[in-house]
Protein backbone atom coordinates (compact mmCIF):
# COMPACT_ATOMS: atom_id res chain seq x y z
CA UNK A 1 0.00 0.00 0.00
CA UNK A 2 2.74 2.29 0.90
CA UNK A 3 4.51 1.41 -2.49
CA UNK A 4 1.87 2.49 -4.65
CA UNK A 5 0.69 5.50 -2.88
CA UNK A 6 4.64 6.70 -3.24
CA UNK A 7 4.47 5.50 -6.62
CA UNK A 8 1.06 7.32 -7.38
CA UNK A 9 3.12 10.72 -5.34
CA UNK A 10 5.97 10.58 -7.73
CA UNK A 11 3.98 10.30 -11.22
CA UNK A 12 1.68 12.95 -9.71
CA UNK A 13 4.90 15.22 -8.72
CA UNK A 14 6.51 14.17 -11.83
CA UNK A 15 2.86 14.95 -13.72
CA UNK A 16 2.89 18.65 -12.11
CA UNK A 17 6.54 19.42 -12.96
CA UNK A 18 5.95 18.57 -16.78
CA UNK A 19 3.01 20.89 -16.67
CA UNK A 20 4.52 23.50 -15.42
CA UNK A 21 7.28 23.43 -17.65
CA UNK A 22 4.76 23.20 -20.34
CA UNK A 23 2.85 26.09 -18.76
CA UNK A 24 6.09 28.12 -18.50
CA UNK A 25 6.87 27.22 -22.29
CA UNK A 26 3.38 28.64 -23.01
CA UNK A 27 3.59 31.58 -20.87
CA UNK A 28 6.95 32.05 -22.47
CA UNK A 29 5.43 32.18 -26.17
CA UNK A 30 2.41 34.02 -24.83
CA UNK A 31 4.53 36.70 -23.49
CA UNK A 32 6.50 37.12 -27.29
CA UNK A 33 3.75 37.25 -29.15
CA UNK A 34 2.27 39.67 -27.12
CA UNK A 35 5.55 41.89 -27.26
CA UNK A 36 5.88 41.52 -30.62
CA UNK A 37 1.59 42.96 -31.44
CA UNK A 38 2.11 46.11 -30.20
CA UNK A 39 4.69 46.56 -32.95
CA UNK A 40 2.08 45.43 -35.75
CA UNK A 41 -1.00 47.64 -34.30
CA UNK A 42 1.03 50.12 -32.19
CA UNK A 43 1.34 52.87 -35.58
CA UNK A 44 -2.16 53.98 -37.50
CA UNK A 45 -0.41 55.59 -40.06
CA UNK A 46 1.54 52.44 -40.66
CA UNK A 47 -1.95 50.59 -40.91
CA UNK A 48 -2.82 52.85 -42.61
CA UNK A 49 -0.28 52.74 -45.41
CA UNK A 50 -0.53 48.50 -45.26
CA UNK A 51 -3.63 48.62 -46.25
CA UNK A 52 -3.76 51.73 -48.76
CA UNK A 53 -6.85 52.87 -47.29
CA UNK A 54 -8.09 56.16 -44.88
CA UNK A 55 -10.74 55.17 -42.82
CA UNK A 56 -12.63 58.85 -42.29
CA UNK A 57 -16.24 59.89 -41.24
CA UNK A 58 -18.47 62.99 -41.37
CA UNK A 59 -21.89 63.92 -40.99
CA UNK A 60 -22.60 64.51 -44.68
CA UNK A 61 -25.42 66.49 -43.91
CA UNK A 62 -23.13 69.95 -43.34
CA UNK A 63 -23.21 72.09 -46.94
CA UNK A 64 -20.90 73.30 -48.03
CA UNK A 65 -18.44 71.08 -46.11
CA UNK A 66 -20.00 67.81 -46.48
CA UNK A 67 -23.19 67.20 -48.30
CA UNK A 68 -24.95 64.26 -50.54
CA UNK A 69 -26.10 65.32 -54.32
CA UNK A 70 -27.38 62.77 -55.33
CA UNK A 71 -25.73 59.54 -54.60
CA UNK A 72 -22.77 61.56 -54.69
CA UNK A 73 -20.66 62.80 -51.38
CA UNK A 74 -19.53 66.45 -52.17
CA UNK A 75 -18.16 68.91 -50.34
CA UNK A 76 -15.05 71.22 -49.00
CA UNK A 77 -14.25 68.18 -46.50
CA UNK A 78 -14.67 65.73 -49.45
CA UNK A 79 -12.02 68.11 -52.01
CA UNK A 80 -9.44 68.49 -49.24
CA UNK A 81 -9.44 64.80 -48.15
CA UNK A 82 -8.97 63.45 -51.47
CA UNK A 83 -6.08 65.57 -51.92
CA UNK A 84 -4.86 64.46 -48.56
CA UNK A 85 -5.32 60.85 -49.14
CA UNK A 86 -3.37 61.78 -52.61
CA UNK A 87 -0.42 63.03 -51.06
CA UNK A 88 -0.17 60.39 -48.55
CA UNK A 89 -0.47 57.72 -51.22
CA UNK A 90 -3.56 56.06 -50.05
CA UNK A 91 -7.38 56.46 -50.82
CA UNK A 92 -9.90 58.22 -48.76
CA UNK A 93 -13.29 55.84 -47.63
CA UNK A 94 -15.80 58.16 -46.39
CA UNK A 95 -18.53 57.26 -44.10
CA UNK A 96 -21.72 59.06 -43.04
CA UNK A 97 -22.42 59.03 -39.08
CA UNK A 98 -25.17 61.64 -37.14
CA UNK A 99 -23.03 64.38 -35.77
CA UNK A 100 -23.60 62.85 -32.53
CA UNK A 101 -21.82 59.84 -33.06
CA UNK A 102 -18.46 60.83 -35.02
CA UNK A 103 -16.59 61.95 -31.74
CA UNK A 104 -17.46 58.55 -30.36
CA UNK A 105 -16.57 56.24 -33.40
CA UNK A 106 -13.03 58.21 -33.38
CA UNK A 107 -12.53 57.12 -30.20
CA UNK A 108 -13.64 53.16 -30.42
CA UNK A 109 -11.55 53.22 -33.42
CA UNK A 110 -14.11 52.79 -35.95
CA UNK A 111 -12.15 54.63 -38.46
CA UNK A 112 -8.74 56.65 -38.48
CA UNK A 113 -9.90 60.25 -39.08
CA UNK A 114 -12.79 62.38 -38.71
CA UNK A 115 -13.07 65.46 -41.37
CA UNK A 116 -16.40 67.02 -40.11
CA UNK A 117 -15.40 70.56 -39.48
CA UNK A 118 -14.61 70.25 -35.83
CA UNK A 119 -14.14 73.74 -33.61
CA UNK A 120 -11.36 74.13 -31.86
CA UNK A 121 -11.92 74.37 -27.86
CA UNK A 122 -10.86 74.09 -24.80
CA UNK A 123 -12.44 71.04 -23.41
CA UNK A 124 -12.31 69.50 -26.91
CA UNK A 125 -8.56 69.92 -27.12
CA UNK A 126 -7.97 68.41 -24.39
CA UNK A 127 -9.55 64.97 -25.33
CA UNK A 128 -8.41 65.55 -28.74
CA UNK A 129 -5.86 65.88 -31.43
CA UNK A 130 -6.87 68.57 -33.79
CA UNK A 131 -5.12 69.10 -37.17
CA UNK A 132 -4.50 72.61 -38.64
CA UNK A 133 -7.51 74.65 -39.40
CA UNK A 134 -9.40 73.89 -42.54
CA UNK A 135 -11.53 76.43 -42.28
CA UNK A 136 -12.59 79.45 -40.42
CA UNK A 137 -15.88 78.90 -38.57
CA UNK A 138 -16.79 81.95 -36.48
CA UNK A 139 -19.99 81.58 -35.17
CA UNK A 140 -23.34 83.48 -36.30
CA UNK A 141 -26.80 83.90 -36.62
CA UNK A 142 -29.06 83.47 -39.52
CA UNK A 143 -32.69 84.58 -39.93
CA UNK A 144 -35.55 85.28 -42.13
CA UNK A 145 -34.98 87.31 -45.71
CA UNK A 146 -36.44 90.86 -44.99
CA UNK A 147 -37.12 90.27 -40.80
CA UNK A 148 -36.35 93.51 -39.75
CA UNK A 149 -37.18 92.84 -36.35
CA UNK A 150 -33.37 91.06 -36.13
CA UNK A 151 -30.35 93.47 -37.05
CA UNK A 152 -28.07 92.56 -35.03
CA UNK A 153 -27.15 89.21 -32.49
CA UNK A 154 -28.64 91.07 -29.83
CA UNK A 155 -32.17 91.23 -31.48
CA UNK A 156 -32.58 87.69 -30.95
CA UNK A 157 -34.05 88.36 -27.45
CA UNK A 158 -37.28 86.81 -26.32
CA UNK A 159 -37.27 84.93 -29.40
CA UNK A 160 -36.64 81.38 -31.06
CA UNK A 161 -33.35 80.11 -32.13
CA UNK A 162 -32.55 77.09 -33.52
CA UNK A 163 -28.91 75.25 -33.97
CA UNK A 164 -27.12 71.79 -33.93
CA UNK A 165 -27.12 69.34 -31.04
CA UNK A 166 -23.83 69.16 -29.40
CA UNK A 167 -22.19 72.07 -31.27
CA UNK A 168 -20.00 74.21 -30.57
CA UNK A 169 -22.01 77.03 -32.22
CA UNK A 170 -24.75 76.46 -29.97
CA UNK A 171 -23.06 76.78 -26.67
CA UNK A 172 -21.61 79.78 -27.68
CA UNK A 173 -24.84 81.52 -28.60
CA UNK A 174 -26.24 80.12 -24.80
CA UNK A 175 -23.28 81.44 -23.44
CA UNK A 176 -23.47 84.66 -25.61
CA UNK A 177 -27.19 85.62 -24.58
CA UNK A 178 -26.56 84.98 -21.12
CA UNK A 179 -24.07 87.15 -21.06
CA UNK A 180 -25.95 89.70 -22.37
CA UNK A 181 -28.67 88.90 -20.34
CA UNK A 182 -30.99 87.83 -23.25
CA UNK A 183 -33.96 85.57 -22.75
CA UNK A 184 -34.32 83.37 -25.70
CA UNK A 185 -35.78 79.92 -26.14
CA UNK A 186 -33.34 77.40 -27.83
CA UNK A 187 -33.82 74.41 -29.77
CA UNK A 188 -31.41 71.57 -31.08
CA UNK A 189 -31.74 69.87 -33.83
CA UNK A 190 -29.85 66.09 -35.38
CA UNK A 191 -28.81 68.67 -37.79
CA UNK A 192 -28.55 72.24 -39.57
CA UNK A 193 -30.47 71.39 -42.62
CA UNK A 194 -33.58 70.55 -39.49
CA UNK A 195 -32.84 73.96 -38.15
CA UNK A 196 -32.68 75.88 -41.30
CA UNK A 197 -36.26 74.08 -42.12
CA UNK A 198 -37.85 75.25 -39.02
CA UNK A 199 -36.42 78.61 -39.65
CA UNK A 200 -37.68 78.91 -43.38
CA UNK A 201 -41.17 77.58 -41.63
CA UNK A 202 -41.22 80.08 -39.21
CA UNK A 203 -41.24 77.53 -36.03
CA UNK A 204 -38.00 79.89 -34.90
CA UNK A 205 -36.85 83.13 -35.82
CA UNK A 206 -32.84 82.30 -36.30
CA UNK A 207 -30.31 79.84 -36.82
CA UNK A 208 -26.79 79.58 -35.59
CA UNK A 209 -24.20 78.08 -36.88
CA UNK A 210 -21.02 79.08 -38.01
CA UNK A 211 -20.47 81.99 -40.57
CA UNK A 212 -19.34 79.58 -43.86
CA UNK A 213 -22.70 77.44 -43.68
CA UNK A 214 -25.04 80.48 -43.25
CA UNK A 215 -23.17 82.50 -45.35
CA UNK A 216 -23.43 79.39 -47.80
CA UNK A 217 -27.32 78.67 -47.27
CA UNK A 218 -28.27 81.84 -47.33
CA UNK A 219 -26.52 82.24 -50.97
CA UNK A 220 -28.46 79.14 -51.88
CA UNK A 221 -31.95 80.70 -51.08
CA UNK A 222 -30.99 84.37 -51.15
CA UNK A 223 -35.03 84.89 -51.09
CA UNK A 224 -35.23 82.90 -47.90
CA UNK A 225 -32.29 83.95 -45.63
CA UNK A 226 -30.60 86.67 -44.60
CA UNK A 227 -27.04 86.57 -42.72
CA UNK A 228 -26.98 88.34 -39.43
CA UNK A 229 -24.41 90.49 -39.14
CA UNK A 230 -21.48 90.98 -37.65
CA UNK A 231 -20.78 87.33 -36.26
CA UNK A 232 -21.32 87.28 -32.46
CA UNK A 233 -18.86 84.95 -31.88
CA UNK A 234 -15.05 84.94 -31.13
CA UNK A 235 -12.87 84.32 -33.94
CA UNK A 236 -12.37 80.38 -34.26
CA UNK A 237 -11.94 77.78 -36.78
CA UNK A 238 -12.59 74.31 -37.78
CA UNK A 239 -10.35 71.28 -37.92
CA UNK A 240 -10.48 67.62 -38.45
CA UNK A 241 -9.71 65.43 -35.31
CA UNK A 242 -7.47 62.52 -34.93
CA UNK A 243 -6.81 60.44 -31.64
CA UNK A 244 -4.68 61.83 -28.80
CA UNK A 245 -1.57 59.46 -28.21
CA UNK A 246 1.33 57.79 -29.89
CA UNK A 247 -0.36 55.26 -32.02
CA UNK A 248 -1.98 58.32 -33.61
CA UNK A 249 0.77 60.84 -33.61
CA UNK A 250 2.26 59.91 -36.80
CA UNK A 251 -1.37 59.95 -39.22
CA UNK A 252 -2.15 63.54 -37.30
CA UNK A 253 1.42 64.75 -37.99
CA UNK A 254 1.03 63.36 -41.63
CA UNK A 255 -1.97 64.59 -42.56
CA UNK A 256 -0.86 67.93 -41.21
CA UNK A 257 2.08 67.91 -43.32
CA UNK A 258 -0.11 66.99 -46.54
CA UNK A 259 -2.78 70.30 -45.50
CA UNK A 260 0.27 72.42 -45.24
CA UNK A 261 1.33 71.82 -48.61
CA UNK A 262 -2.34 71.77 -50.13
CA UNK A 263 -2.23 75.19 -48.23
CA UNK A 264 0.97 76.38 -49.44
CA UNK A 265 0.37 75.78 -53.16
CA UNK A 266 -3.12 77.28 -53.90
CA UNK A 267 -5.15 73.77 -53.65
CA UNK A 268 -7.07 74.81 -50.53
CA UNK A 269 -7.70 78.07 -51.74
CA UNK A 270 -9.00 76.92 -55.37
CA UNK A 271 -11.37 74.78 -52.66
CA UNK A 272 -12.21 77.35 -50.50
CA UNK A 273 -13.22 79.96 -53.73
CA UNK A 274 -15.10 77.05 -55.12
CA UNK A 275 -17.25 76.47 -52.39
CA UNK A 276 -17.26 79.78 -50.45
CA UNK A 277 -16.76 82.29 -52.68
CA UNK A 278 -14.21 83.61 -51.11
CA UNK A 279 -10.99 82.32 -49.26
CA UNK A 280 -9.06 83.51 -46.01
CA UNK A 281 -5.51 83.70 -44.14
CA UNK A 282 -5.72 80.49 -41.87
CA UNK A 283 -3.11 79.64 -39.26
CA UNK A 284 -0.79 77.48 -40.31
CA UNK A 285 -0.43 75.99 -36.77
CA UNK A 286 -3.25 74.82 -34.08
CA UNK A 287 -3.91 77.87 -32.32
CA UNK A 288 -4.98 77.78 -28.98
CA UNK A 289 -8.42 78.06 -28.47
CA UNK A 290 -10.17 81.00 -26.88
CA UNK A 291 -13.00 79.07 -25.39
Amino acid sequence: MSYKMGAFTMFRSMTRRSGLKAALTAAVAVAAVLSAAPAAQADTLANVKAAGVLKVATEMQFPPFDMIEGETYKGIDRELIDEVAKEMGVKAEYLDLPWTSVLPGLEAKKFDLVIAPVTITKERMARYAFTIPISEATAALMKRAGDASITKPEDINGKKVGGGKGTSQLAQIKEFAAAKGLKVEFKEYVDSNQSYAELAAGRVDASVNSLPNLSYAAAQRPDTFGVVLPPFGKPTYFSWVGRKGEEDASLVAAVNEALAKINKDGRMAAIHKKWLGATSELPTTVPEPSF
